[in-house]
């Protein structure tokens, strides 16, 4: 059966939201995609609706989504190699994937899944565009075992940012975009995330010194994101110590799990996760696409 493609939120939910919900920590982030479309609508992440798709096998069922919201890459869902009910393999789904963007004439600038996923589409994405596609990151997701806070703790103490701290998360948001080379958040996204008190400053000598981020709970899931701490003021423990801070608090809050990405090319964050308990579950690539010239 050939992909459907919608900017329906609620179609695809109705059809996908099952299979997402199924697998909740490896679809963390579709399914916090899709809650903040619900919550905030089609402008959630920009002027373009959302594009949302999946592929069903015979009988009906979903057996691999892709979601896109501009200016990120297309995001898939991972796709077993033998998965049952579906004969086709991982090259012709994605390449089937890959048509139908380009057939409705849909901007993608790069694509983000399962490493052979994620690279099976920018395979089949070259020879439809003859795009020059370049890896641009690849992360690990983390989930929370047992969490050990950092002993000793670095001085200190969190606490919850507030609306006067709003100019300073906005501009370590943009700091860490800046570092990271992800699109950045509006001051808006900003402010909704301190207003649902979903940013936590570690302050030591009554000043700010680090910040962790979290998600909204989808299925269960929080997602620690961003952690940012100045470059001035780094290797002081102050970002696990954070880290620790957001991880307990969702874990108090009822969270069934914590999850993190991490860059795999920054072996210090790594690191430091899996001192705080985190443990690898499957990574990811980003792979990004350039236009050919004239």
């Amino acid at each position: 059966m050939p992909w459907i493609l919608t900017e329906d939120p609620a179609a695809f939910a109705a059809a996908a939201g099952g299979f997402l919900r199924a697998r909740p920590v490896e679809h963390t982030i579709q399914l916090g995609i899709l809650d903040a479309v619900r919550r905030l609508g089609p402008g959630a992440y920009g002027p373009q609706a959302p594009l949302f798709g999946w592929w069903p096998a015979d009988d009906g069922r979903v057996l691999v989504t892709v979601m896109h919201t501009l200016p990120y890459s297309v995001l898939l869902s991972d796709l077993a190699p033998a998965t049952a009910g579906m004969a086709a393999t991982r090259d012709e789904v994605l390449g089937e994937l890959a048509d139908s963007l380009a057939g409705r004439g849909h901007p993608v600038p790069g694509v983000d899944g399962a490493t052979p996923d994620a690279m099976a589409f920018a395979q089949a994405w070259q020879r439809l565009s003859g795009a020059q596609a370049t890896v641009h990151r690849r992360s690990r997701l983390y989930r929370l075992g047992e969490l050990t806070p950092p002993r000793p703790a670095p001085p200190g103490a969190p606490r919850v940012a507030a609306e006067a701290d709003t100019g300073l998360v906005v501009r370590w948001f943009e700091e860490f975009t800046g570092e990271t080379g992800g699109p950045g958040a509006t001051r808006a996204a900003v402010a909704e995330r301190i207003g649902g008190g979903r940013v936590t400053l570690w302050e030591a000598g009554g000043e700010p010194v680090s910040m962790a981020g979290v998600t909204p709970p989808s299925a269960g899931v929080v997602r620690v994101a961003p952690v940012y701490t100045p470059p001035g003021l780094r290797r002081r423990g102050y970002a696990g110590a954070v880290t620790a801070a957001v991880s307990q608090a969702a874990r108090d809050a009822g969270a069934a799990d914590v999850v993190l990405f991490t860059d795999l090319a920054n072996p210090t964050s790594n690191a430091l996760y899996q001192r705080l308990g985190y443990r690898p579950v499957c990574d990811r690539v980003v792979v990004a696409f350039q236009r050919p010239g004239p």
